[in-house]
């Protein structure tokens, strides 16, 4: 935990707060903090700065916070991910916000399990969680937002061209495509597929959408391990 986020429920006055259950247990057994002691704080939606402890114990602890300075700037980033193995969702959930991916578009492909929507992780209180782990890790306070499209064709025909307009819009596949370009400056939307890829048809309705497809080489990856690999390359 690089950064201790603050709830508004958490705010006992303008610059006090009182906080208990998992992040209090943190502060005791893994930060091993002290009465008197000032970490890195920040506010969800808002701004981030310094909580000094005011008081401490197995209870609860009081905190006086100072919060003065922006969280750090997203990506210019659209993330379009065909729904992931629930395990791996979550991570890549984390890594996400981690990278500072400011919009998250799940979508149905032919090869996702439909088993895979059922999963817990897709509960708006878990979503949140795993969301606020990934900003922790950052310093950032401002969540991702998450949007769930469930119907791929509906999805790409009626809404998807006018998303990318005004944006350079990929879709990642293996193939003989040009290779991902690099450290790009304006905004883009990326389109990741399944585990096993996007199947031509899928392939064929990114491209009418106005999306251009684009490789990472010979190698094929899991998807979480893709998510992470092309936005570096992308920014």
């Amino acid at each position: 935990m690089n950064l201790l986020l603050l709830e508004d429920g958490d705010f006992v006055a303008a610059d006090r707060v009182r906080l208990s259950g998992r992040r209090l247990q943190h502060m005791l057994e893994i930060q091993q903090v002290a009465q008197g002691d000032s970490l890195r704080v920040g506010r969800i939606g808002g701004l981030m700065g310094e909580g000094r402890i005011l008081s401490l114990d197995a209870g609860q602890a009081e905190l006086q916070v100072e919060l003065t300075a922006s969280p750090p700037a997203k990506l210019p980033l659209t993330l379009i991910l065909a729904m992931p193995r629930p395990k791996m969702f979550r991570r890549i959930l984390q890594h996400s916000a981690t990278l500072g991916v400011p919009r998250i578009i799940l979508i149905n492909s032919y090869r996702v399990e439909q088993s895979f929507w059922q999963t817990p992780f897709l509960e708006p209180a878990a979503l949140r969680e795993n969301l606020l782990l990934g900003l922790e890790q950052a310093r950032d306070t401002i969540l991702p937002e998450v949007r769930i499209e469930k119907r791929f064709k509906p999805f790409v025909e009626d809404h998807l061209p006018s998303l990318v307009q005004g944006t350079q819009a990929l879709v990642a596949h293996p193939g003989d495509y040009p290779a991902c370009p690099r450290q790009m400056s304006e905004s883009v939307t990326l389109a990741i597929g399944p585990e096993g890829g996007w199947i031509p048809y899928e392939v064929n309705k990114l491209v009418e959408a106005g999306f251009a497809p684009v490789q990472l080489g010979e190698r094929i990856l899991r998807v979480e391990t893709a998510v992470t690999a092309l936005i570096g390359r992308l920014f």
